[in-house]
Order: structure tokens, then sequence, then C-alpha cells
């Protein structure tokens, strides 16, 4: 680590900015609103820095700077040459500022553009609801520690109140409302059953969760998984997370419903965070609301987090839509186990006419029957088969439904798949040779 991190406190303390103009008066504003003493100076004389505490110099100035870096230097104040990392004794980081709570970022001068694109990042993250939020943990705390509550119980506390709808309320600008569920949270006393979230993984993609996913799955303590859910998005749980594998893919060895439902009220009632975590949407296919009411009967707080399915995420990867004006308006959707596609036949052929786009979930382990009932229907309908939508491994196979399964085994695909029939999947294969012409022609 090149630079330690560390907070400067300036209140009264005389500071230097050397330099005018734009960047000069961001570094003034920025010192006076920690508080600081500021003067400001066009030039340098070394006289100038005579019980001074920092100097930034934001000349531009090559001469000047080295001799503000020289006089400091001799006199042992804290120094910052802007863009001249070789006479800095500070960096000023990018601030993400939600007083009292303040975030800095530093790349130890590397890109001062990555810090500024990773702070407003952070910004859209952090809204302004965490200023107060913070203050009314802070009146909280120093109220919990005159009662002299033993540490692990303030900890639960302070727990809560980060899991707790006080931030949402914040934000919509419920003060009151804010500070009485905060007090509600911080009188309680005891153990707590925790709290179970029903959470939508999306495709695989972390960058398809949702900001609520992403926030649960950094604050669960026990994580009930799919086998569905990629090392990517599971690279995401909080560090001390305790992992429990369900299995539940597609013609394979998984845990019975009423075990992982068991396992669930269990966790949530050792007072834990416990999250459900299925890939694609909870309640798409995925028994969410079986879960849910098992849930609920057991007396438990259930939260539901939906997340994108592969329904219209996989197409959408491909570059097919499943609706296109003049072409489709409507689509159905289904989903296959292993060895059903026969006993599926009439729901299959219903929903095929029926809809202008068909979406099958689930179809690898019955891709011949799947194709063969389907052509009955449809004849030689367009079809695609996507897998492991979004991801690096993604496979897009097109065909007929006559022929797509050929397709697939040649190709030596393996789930997780989705299956999408209809003329949406000629036109954008038409698209796509239309767009490879013109950039073979701009080449």
């Amino acid at each position: 680590m090149k630079y330690y991190p560390l907070f400067l406190d300036l209140r009264g303390q005389r500071c230097l900015v050397v330099g005018e103009g734009p960047l000069a008066d961001e570094k003034v504003a920025g010192l006076r609103r920690s508080g600081a003493a500021v003067e400001q100076q066009v030039g340098f004389a070394p006289c100038s820095l005579a019980g001074v505490r920092l100097v930034i110099d934001a000349s531009g100035d090559a001469a000047t700077g080295r001799l503000v870096w020289e006089e400091a230097e001799r006199l042992g104040v804290l120094v910052n040459v802007v863009d001249v990392p070789d006479r800095c004794r500070f960096i000023a980081p990018a601030v993400v500022d939600r007083d009292p709570l303040v975030i800095a970022i530093s790349t130890s001068g590397e890109s001062p553009f990555l810090a500024s694109a990773l702070r407003a990042r952070m910004e859209r993250w952090l809204g302004p609801e965490w200023g107060p939020f913070v203050e009314l943990v802070g009146r909280i705390r120093r109220r919990l520690r005159a009662q002299r509550l033993p540490l692990p119980a303030q900890t639960a506390i302070y727990r809560r109140l980060l899991r707790s709808g006080v931030r949402r309320l914040l934000a919509r600008g419920r003060e009151m409302d804010a500070t009485f569920e905060a007090a509600v949270i911080a009188e309680a006393s005891g153990e707590r059953a925790g709290r179970v979230a029903l959470v939508g993984a999306g495709p695989g993609d972390p960058g398809l969760l949702t900001l609520a996913a992403q926030e649960l799955l950094f604050e669960a303590d026990v994580v009930v998984h799919d086998a569905l859910v990629s090392p990517e998005v599971l690279a995401m749980c909080g560090p001390n997370a305790r992992l429990v594998d369900a299995g539940k893919r597609g013609g394979r060895p998984s845990a019975r419903q009423a075990d992982i439902n068991a396992t669930l009220i269990a966790a949530a009632r050792e007072g834990l965070e416990v999250m459900r975590l299925k890939g694609g949407d909870p309640f798409v296919f995925g028994r969410g609301g079986e879960e849910m009411a098992a849930l609920v009967e057991a007396g438990l707080e259930v939260v539901v987090v939906p997340g994108v399915s592969s329904v219209n995420a996989a197409p959408a990867a491909a570059g097919i839509p499943l609706t296109s004006r003049g072409v489709a308006s409507s689509f159905a959707v289904t989903s296959l186990k292993a060895g059903e596609a026969g006993q599926a036949v009439r729901r299959l052929e219903a929903l095929a006419a029926a809809a202008d786009t068909l979406v099958v979930m689930m179809p690898l382990a019955d891709i011949d029957e799947l194709g063969s009932r389907l052509a009955r229907v449809l004849g030689p309908r367009p079809a695609a088969l996507v897998a492991a939508a979004g991801m690096p491994g993604q496979q897009v196979i097109r065909g007929t439904v006559e022929d797509i399964a050929g397709a697939v085994r040649r190709a030596r695909v393996e789930g997780p798949a989705t299956l999408v029939v209809g003329d949406v999947v000629a036109q954008s294969a038409a698209r796509a040779m239309s767009s490879a012409r013109d950039a073979g022609a701009a080449v």
C-alpha cells in the first residue's frame, strides 16, 4: 500500500491553496467544507507557509510547484502539488459525501478519472438517505452505551437496523416514521427470529442482479442456492456466509423440497438472515410460492426480490425479440421436466397454436421428442436454442423445430438452456446476417 489512508481534522486549521481557476477553487471549497481556515494565493512566497498545516499547489506551474514542495518539506508542512505524485506527501481522494458518512476512493494517483468514476457508482448505491441514517444509528449507539448494554446485544440491534426498512423510509422523506421504527428496534429485547429472502439470481451474469439482491447477498448469514446459480453470483456473498447447495438442476439429484423448507425455517429460527437464492426469478418455475407458503405458515418474515428470468433474458442475449411489430404480438412460456415431453403434448400443442412465439424452459432432456411433437403442429417453424445465456460460454443454435435436435446434439450443448420457437427467430437471424454484411462492407 503506497499511501496510508486517514481522515484529517482541519477544523480551524490554517491551510493554503496556491493558484487560481476552477481547480484551485475546487480545492478551496473542499477544505472549507471540512471547517479549515483557508487562504488562497495566486503567487507563492516561502514566508506564507508560516503557521500553515497543509498546502496544495494548484497553480500548474512547474517552478511554483517545486518552490512550494521544497519549502513545505523544509518546514514539515503537509504538501500536495497537483498532478505531480513525486511532490506529494498526501493525495486527495475522490469523496462520497453523505455526511457524517464519508467514503474516500483513491487509485494512489494512477488514475484520478477512475477514482471519480468509482465515486459516481458509489453515490448511486449510497443515496442521500445514508447521512440521516448514520446520524440516527449514532444517536441510538450513544443511548445503548449509556445503558451499558452488552456489546453482543448492541451488535444485534445494529444489524437489525441495517436490515430494516428504516433507510427506505428516510429515502422517501418519512423521517418521523423512520425514527419511530428505529426506536422500536432498539427497544426490543430478547432473541428474534431471522428473516428469509427469496431472491432471483437472474440467468448467471452478476451484472443482471438487482441492487436489492446484491445488498441482501452480502448481508446473508446463510445462502441456500440452486445448482444453476453461477459461481460469479455466489462470489458476491459475504465472507462469512454459509453456502448450502440445494441442487435443483433438471434431471439431476436434488434435495427434497420439504428438506429445503426445513433448512430455511431452522436457520431463520436461529435468528439468522437467510437467503433462498434461485436462478432466474423465484416465482417463475422456481417453486418460490411453495417455499413462501411454508415460511409464512412457520410464522417467519419473508421478503421476495424478483430476478431477471431466462424466459426473456435468454432470447434477449441471443438478439431474439419475443414480440415484434408485424411478426409476433404474443408469446407463451412453459417448462419441461425430463421425460415429460410426451405427457405434455397437449399443453405444448395448445400453447404453440395460441401464441406467436413459444418459449420452452429446460428442453434439453427431451429435445428430440419435443422437436418432433412441435413439428407435427407447426411444420418447419424457425427455432433457436440458447444455452448459458449472457455468460462467456453462451451458445446459440438456430434451425427449425424439425432439425434443432440434431443441431443441438452436434454442438454438444449442456444446460441450462432455453428454446425459442417462432418467426421472430428468423427475423433476428436475418438482422444478424445483415449486420455482418454491413460490417464486412465497412472493412
